[in-house]
């Protein structure tokens, strides 16, 4: 399916992003994907799917142009951005330091839009290309605790709509998806309580594995989605439409 494709994912390492990672080089795609902090991830990622692994932090824009310089020097094109980097730092505002809501606005929201801007060049000049952006149900859903990462996945919901707008006219198009609760080591943290109770608001009854969001992620960068932009995939079990 994409045979020839060049996909870029930011935040390959593990969890969601590796079952992207996974998804798009089964499929046929050159893959890259970027990491910070977990090499030994980056390393068995890369040597299980065959996948390019590149160091790169979110928070350098100079670093995250040279990194799509690399890959469009070496095959002149990016067909596929995948802004899956992100991280959490809960914590009720009241007691919440200013650095950490800091730290997570810059690599959840500014992260993504370096990436896209940096992509930006190369997809208009080929008059084509997607970009997925991966959100999280927290930013459609009030949740105690997480305010800076509600935050910041809901002006990334934001920024998907703006930039589709952007650059639809010109051929490439900009979704979104929002995971609810997924299988990863995040959710993996959570007291067996707090897993439950959250279980119980699931019409599924259970939690979503990485590659039930890879599929839609895959989905939305492939020519069947070809009508799909400016669009917010929700991908919950059921869960936020059990809210009033």
């Amino acid at each position: 399916m994409f045979k020839d494709k060049i996909v870029c994912i930011t935040g390959g390492s593990r969890g969601i992003g590796r079952a992207v990672v996974a998804e798009f080089s089964n499929k046929g795609a050159t893959v890259y994907f970027t990491y910070h902090l977990h090499e030994d991830a980056a390393l068995e990622t890369q040597r299980l799917f065959g996948a390019h692994k590149i160091k790169c932090a979110q928070s350098d824009q100079a670093e995250i142009d040279k990194t799509v310089e690399l890959i469009c020097e070496r095959h002149g094109k990016i067909d596929v951005l995948v802004n899956n980097a992100g991280i959490t730092a809960d914590q009720y505002l009241m007691m919440m330091p200013v650095d950490e809501w800091m730290r997570v606005m810059d690599t959840n929201v500014n992260g993504a839009f370096r990436w896209s801007k940096a992509v930006c060049r190369p997809m208009l000049s080929a008059g084509n290309g997607a970009i997925i952006n991966v959100a999280s149900i927290s930013g459609l859903m009030g949740i105690g605790g997480q305010t800076n990462y509600a935050a910041s996945k809901g002006a990334l919901i934001a920024f998907t709509r703006s930039l589709a707008a952007e650059l639809g006219p010109k051929g490439v198009r900009v979704n979104a998806v929002v995971p609810g609760f997924i299988d990863t080591d995040m959710t993996a943290k959570m007291p067996r309580h707090i897993k439950t109770q959250n279980k119980d608001k699931i019409l599924l009854k259970r939690f979503g594995s990485p590659q039930e969001i890879a599929n839609v992620i895959s989905f939305l960068a492939s020519e069947k989605s070809s009508y799909i932009i400016g669009q917010t995939i929700v991908i919950d079990g059921g869960l936020s439409s059990t809210v009033p």
